[in-house]
């Protein structure tokens, strides 16, 4: 990062963030920090990792190290971001992944942005109604089995941007995940808990599917037991992709064993459609709100169209004068949500097979209009709330984020996933397959794994990408100048939850550790319900969103942020979120 010396000072009039200036040390109380109830668990901040060099913050210890150590060995964000990406395939299999996909979001020191949509596709013989019942119901093969799998994407997204922005050789940013998956690691809480759960699972299932789950078992049942976890088959995997690319995943021995799968267990992956996968090159999404710029994922992913909107309806509000957990400022935050995720539900797919109304969805003009709407007394029913075009244009929870920042300024923003905790909890080769296929609007109108209720424009149709809410997001300062690098996974509440980081920081001045622990509400227009964090909102506060009219009920923990902050120094402050067991490692 720039040191103190080489800062403009143009940059240090414009910081308009004082209170980020705590983040380096742990936090001392603030005034929004004792707006939190007494009770919360997490306190007032997760604990941060302060560094001159660069920064790794993911949601799995050894993930964060091996990125980091490539930091520290001269590798860029890039290079940080492979490494890592392919370590959480070994260390955190319930979302880290090959046999799935995500987002890579990359902003470099000298302002250029990119962003790879690596998301997965629909098979070529997939049906819309290949999820219905004969009466039409909704069945559970989008969740489970081989079925529920998509054409995983996340070596091809990787490797493309390797080829575009790494300056390591590929063969050294796979090996990290060689090592822990051939010689092993103690496996942590998290992962044991979900080994159990995963198991309980198909313990469960009929003689069919737990046949089709076997290989799940045998491969993730020694976690449960004493000593180094070890992953044999997946670093056979790993060696091949290691040595040939995207060609050791997508053809050959690998490619083979999983359409053969696939054929065996009734999926629909064939060799030709993993031959025909492509990662795309997409152009980051900006937004502004409170003079910062903001760079997010365009549509496949839906997260920076409904940020966008969110953002555009809420400058009109003075939320900076506004206590954090003054139920007006909630109540308004809400409302916008529900338009937004309205209209996202209704227009937002991929962009290979729908015309989305986006130069319109993200005017100002347009927020206008949804915002008039918002009556800061009362809440809007859902019911009332129909998407604000009209009849919609054309036709995860087990996912993970990191966030990396490197020495010279760039910064990567990954999130990834498989949908919901071990995916289709089908395996091949080592690795978990997706069951990102749900994701669609397997019946248009009714709801999916998380509760979204969405329309045709995400519909089920061979080679299409599946709507997805994974968000990564890099914001910058006035002045442009990196300033915070988020993102979290969490199914529909991934947009909300984000959004709710960098205002957290933009209108409360929350440094990364205050951001990452801060209690967390979601609204996704349908079902119509406002989700706070369970112990995160005093009574009198509920009780006041209550008269407004919402229908107020308490979650568990809501997601997992892994966030960097730059002070204006030029060091560097990362917080894992301390709802899971996630690392910031520095140097």
């Amino acid at each position: 990062m720039k040191r103190a010396a080489e800062l403009s000072s143009s940059r240090r009039r414009g910081w308009l963030i004082p209170c980020l200036l705590l983040a380096a040390c742990q936090l001392p109380a603030t005034d929004v920090v004792s707006r939190f109830p007494p009770w919360w668990e997490y306190g007032g901040a997760a604990p941060v990792t302060s560094a001159a060099h660069g920064m790794v913050v993911a949601a799995e210890p050894h993930a964060s190290r091996v990125g980091r150590d490539v930091l520290a060995a001269g590798g860029n964000a890039v290079d940080a971001a492979v490494a890592t990406s392919l370590a959480l395939a070994v260390t955190y299999p319930q979302a880290g992944n090959i046999g799935g996909g995500g987002f890579l979001l990359a902003r470099f020191a000298d302002g250029r942005a990119a962003a790879v949509d690596y998301r997965e596709q629909a098979p070529a013989a997939a049906t819309r109604d290949m999820y219905l019942a004969a009466d039409g119901a909704l069945t559970d093969r989008s969740l489970y089995g081989a079925l529920a799998a998509g054409v995983p994407g996340t070596v091809a997204g990787l490797w493309a941007a390797h080829q575009r922005f790494g300056s390591q050789p590929w063969e050294d940013l796979v090996a990290p995940a060689i090592e822990l998956a051939e010689h092993g690691f103690e496996p942590g809480r998290e992962l044991r808990q979900g080994v159990r759960k995963v198991l309980e699972r198909i313990a469960g299932f009929d003689a069919e599917r737990r046949r089709a789950c076997a290989q799940t078992v045998s491969t993730f049942a020694p976690a449960l037991q004493p000593g180094p976890f070890r992953q044999p088959e997946l670093a056979a995997t790993l060696r091949r992709i290691a040595a040939s690319g995207p060609a050791g995943f997508y053809d050959g021995p690998v490619a083979e064993a999983l359409a053969r799968s696939m054929r065996t267990a009734g999926g629909l992956i064939t060799t030709e459609d993993l031959e025909r996968y492509a990662a795309e090159w997409r152009e980051p999404l900006r937004w502004h709100y409170r003079d910062h710029t903001v760079l997010g994922m365009p549509p496949s992913s839906s997260g920076g169209a409904v940020m966008t909107l969110m953002a555009n309806m809420l400058q009109r509000y003075a939320l900076p004068d506004m206590a954090w957990d003054d139920p007006g400022r909630i109540h308004l935050s809400i409302e916008a949500m529900k338009r937004a995720y309205a209209d996202r539900n209704a227009y937002l797919g991929d962009p290979a097979f729908v015309d989305m109304p986006l130069e319109r969805l993200l005017s100002t003009a347009y927020a206008d209009e949804r915002a008039a709407g918002i009556d800061r007394r009362r809440a809007t029913p859902s019911t009332e709330v129909a998407p604000g075009l009209g009849p919609a244009f054309g036709r995860g929870e087990q996912t993970t984020h990191f966030s990396i920042a490197d020495g010279s300024g760039n910064a990567v923003s990954v999130t990834t996933t498989l949908n919901t905790s071990f995916g289709s909890l089908v395996s091949v080769e080592g690795f978990l397959l997706n069951n990102e296929m749900d994701d669609f609007a397997a019946r248009p109108g009714f709801p999916n794994a998380y509760g979204l209720v969405q329309g045709e424009a995400n519909a089920i149709e061979p080679g299409k990408r599946m709507l997805s809410s994974m968000s990564p997001s890099i914001v910058l300062d006035p002045d442009g100048e990196l300033l915070l690098v988020t993102g979290t996974p969490g199914g529909s509440r991934i947009i909300s939850v984000v959004f709710q980081s960098i205002v957290n920081a933009l209108d409360h001045g929350m440094g990364v550790g205050q951001l990452v622990a801060a209690p967390r509400v979601h609204h996704q227009h349908l079902p119509d319900v406002l989700y706070y964090e369970a112990g995160g909102l005093t009574a009198e506060v509920v009780s006041d969103l209550r008269r407004r009219g919402h229908d107020v009920r308490a979650r568990e923990h809501f997601c997992d942020v892994q966030a960097i902050v730059v002070l204006p120094d030029g060091s560097l402050t990362g917080a894992a979120d301390p709802r899971g067991g996630g690392l910031a490692a520095g140097y």
